[in-house]
């Protein structure tokens, strides 16, 4: 996987987008109501809530605090190749390593963990990752409208949608592992 080249910058307002326009990583300008603009705005956002959640995890989390280091590096390659970088892609890796932390955290989990719908939250850290699987979630879905109007790599697209299923399994992980009794969704059919 090439590495991001470190860009010097000399100023942090450019004013070269007060027009609505900015730069893709290829140079091309475009208006920042482009769908591109979209997805990697939520694609920032997520990995702005991996790092809070990085924060609010403690030692006793330390293998997954280490996996969502990883997924907000991975999420700059992402973002980079989403931008057009002639030259930052995501790894091909990257899905079959979430994918694998995913499988061992379900291994750790109690046999019945999956077979319920879980109300958000339970404990300050998993309610944190409930947010940052929802945002995850709609990153998926503007990365496939963005992807319908240009071209999107399936990697992109099976990364988000992996990372998803992560953050859920961390949620019921993290919830487990602090003894923390799940709110169940029962539903009542009113008639």
């Amino acid at each position: 996987m090439p590495k991001l080249t470190k860009t010097q910058l000399t100023a942090i307002s450019t004013k070269t987008g007060d027009r609505g326009e900015s730069s893709l990583a290829d140079g091309r300008r475009v208006a920042k109501s482009s769908l591109v603009f979209s997805a990697l705005g939520d694609v920032d956002e997520l990995n702005s809530w991996l790092g809070l959640l990085v924060c609010l995890l403690d030692k006793q989390f330390a293998k997954p605090r280490q996996t969502l280091l990883k997924v907000q590096e991975d999420l700059f390659y992402l973002g980079a190749e989403l931008a057009a970088s002639p030259t930052s892609t995501l790894s091909a890796t990257a899905i079959k390593k979430i994918e694998s932390e995913s499988t061992h955290l379900q291994q750790l989990m109690a046999k019945d963990w999956a077979k319920k719908f879980l109300l958000p939250g339970g404990s300050a850290q998993a309610a944190q990752l409930d947010i940052a699987r929802a945002v995850c979630r709609r990153a998926e879905r503007s990365v496939a409208t963005y992807g319908a109007e240009g071209m999107v790599s399936i990697r992109i697209k099976r990364y988000l949608n992996r990372l998803s299923d992560y953050l859920y399994v961390l949620r019921c992980f993290v919830n487990q592992e602090l003894v923390v009794t799940e709110k169940k969704f029962i539903s009542t059919t009113s008639k």
